[in-house]
């Protein structure tokens, strides 16, 4: 049986191994002064650019039941013998799983699990995923949701902002504690516990230089598998940090770094040159 597997436009796949693994997309959604659009479907900068002329935030939007039901309605068309596993965003932040099992009600054919990840966090449980069910043609959706359940225990993530102004602005932190934290060039640490996003340590000095103290605590205290690592920024990351980030993971050894571009929704929050990074633990 054929397993297609479904997420979120908030699990920042690459658009190019979406389309190469067969990952269906379900869009998120960004509203701009009553005008909604799609996850995806304009530049993240758009984010950017608002809030510095308006000193607010768009507001996010999970997928809707409309939108699950017409993914789910163009695979069971693309592949009408095929299985759907929904690897979804984190069900606590967003109202997206509940839609989805809305949609699902009269679909025996649809899986879904609740992956308590986002960003690339649940876009590396999505692509684990994908290259798995390419290695074991053979699998149903028994073993699919076995392996999945695996992944989804063991994936770990934390996130890095620059700025916590666009957490201030949407109400997530205080003015005043981000008054603070500018002053004190402090970085909160924003990791997912059980689904909800909890801000950890505090890294003091400069984007360039705590990124990496961040990346050794995330490799070390959480046992993190060195065979692959994903890194995730959101626009304005200063580019020529990457060559400088690979050499470090790799030096620490990890095999092989992936990159994803953040978007819409993750930025909303996170703010520009923001840092993520995403992997599997060993046990």
């Amino acid at each position: 049986m054929k397993v297609v597997l479904v997420a979120e436009s908030g699990a920042d796949i690459p658009k190019e191994i979406a389309e190469k693994e067969g990952i269906y997309i379900v869009p998120m959604h960004v509203t701009f002064d009553g005008e909604t659009k799609d996850d995806g479907t304009f530049p993240a900068s758009n984010i950017i650019d608002y809030f510095e002329k308006s000193l607010k935030i768009p507001k996010t939007s999970g997928s809707t039941i409309v939108d699950f039901d017409y993914i789910f309605d163009r695979i069971h068309e693309d592949h009408p013998e095929a299985h759907i596993l929904y690897l979804a965003y984190s069900s606590v932040t967003t109202c997206a799983y509940g839609c989805a099992q809305i949609a699902m009600e009269n679909r025996d054919y649809i899986t879904a699990i609740d992956t308590k990840l986002y960003s690339i966090g649940q876009g590396q449980v999505l692509v684990r995923m994908a290259e798995l069910l390419r290695e074991h043609p053979e699998w149903g959706i028994e073993e699919a949701v076995s392996a999945a359940k695996d992944l989804i225990a063991r994936g770990h993530m934390s996130f890095i902002p620059k700025t916590l102004a666009f957490l201030v602005a949407g109400g997530r932190v205080s003015n005043a504690k981000a008054l603070l934290a500018g002053v004190l060039l402090l970085h909160p640490c924003i990791e997912a516990k059980d689904g909800h996003l909890v801000a950890g340590k505090n890294y003091r000095g400069k984007m360039n230089r705590v990124i990496y103290k961040m990346m050794n605590d995330f490799l070390v205290n959480n046992a993190i598998a060195r065979d692959e690592v994903w890194c995730c920024t959101t626009v304005g990351f200063d580019e020529t940090l990457k060559p400088e980030v690979e050499e470090y993971l790799h030096n620490q050894g990890v095999e092989k770094v992936r990159w994803s571009q953040c978007g819409g929704v993750i930025t909303t929050h996170g703010g520009p040159s923001a840092f993520g990074i995403a992997g599997f633990r060993t046990k």
